[in-house]
């Protein structure tokens, strides 16, 4: 579980997130859905301890940053390394010990290449390997189905689901409703740094057909087509 409350960063004058009060409970999946720099980076850098911040996050285990594993939109690669050794890398920096990553190379990636000449999906879903070994107990997924191949789609959901099970604390993001409703157990708009509504599956179609009139209809409107 991960309890925030009253959070507020902002960058100069420009408020990000706006008295955030939220709860991801353990064993559910939350989706966190809004526009682009609706907040839903700067909420998860916060999370994760690469924001400064004023409120409190907390959870129910101490030192939460040492149980979290998060994936952002575009991992980063450092230069020079191996697929491989990018792995170790992570394993390194929490004193995990590694066991037979052969094994564990689930999207069949080229271990011993240099990451950065990954394509942006195979930097995806090394970081989401080297992520998941690791066996957090927290997981934040920033645009997980973003740049990511068909099949790979379809083993990430399994893993979500899987995650589910093990009573881990799942959180998604994402601009696309529709990539939310198949797995989420709650679903929250994030909007101009505030959660303005959540919904559980038995009002996501309804809350889907809200957001497409809000963002799609008005947006084309402006256009005044003729």
């Amino acid at each position: 579980m991960i309890s925030i409350s009253n959070l507020e960063k902002s960058f100069g004058k420009n408020r990000v997130l706006d008295h955030i009060e939220i709860e991801f409970p353990s064993g559910e999946i939350s989706g966190l859905v809004g526009r682009n720099g609706a907040g839903k980076t700067t909420l998860f850098q916060c999370i994760s301890g690469l924001e400064s911040y004023a409120g409190s996050i907390s959870a129910n285990l101490s030192k939460h940053k040492d149980h979290l594993g998060y994936l952002p939109t575009s991992p980063y690669m450092l230069s020079r390394i191996t697929g491989r050794e990018y792995i170790q890398f992570i394993a390194n920096a929490r004193g995990q010990k590694i066991n037979d990553i052969n094994r564990k190379n689930i999207f069949d990636l080229p271990l011993d290449r240099y990451g950065e000449h990954y394509s942006t999906g195979m930097k995806k879903k090394l970081a989401l390997t080297a992520m998941l070994i690791l066996e957090n107990q927290y997981y934040l997924f920033d645009e997980p189905f973003s740049g990511i191949d068909l099949d790979s789609n379809i083993i990430i959901k399994s893993i979500l689901r899987k995650l589910k099970m093990l009573g881990k604390t799942v959180i998604i993001s994402s601009h696309i409703y529709n990539t939310l409703t198949e797995v989420c157990d709650t679903i929250h708009v994030l909007d101009k740094g505030k959660i303005i509504k959540s919904v559980n599956p038995e009002d996501f179609s309804l809350l889907g057909s809200m957001l497409e009139v809000d963002t799609v209809d008005g947006l084309i409107d402006r256009l005044d087509l003729r």
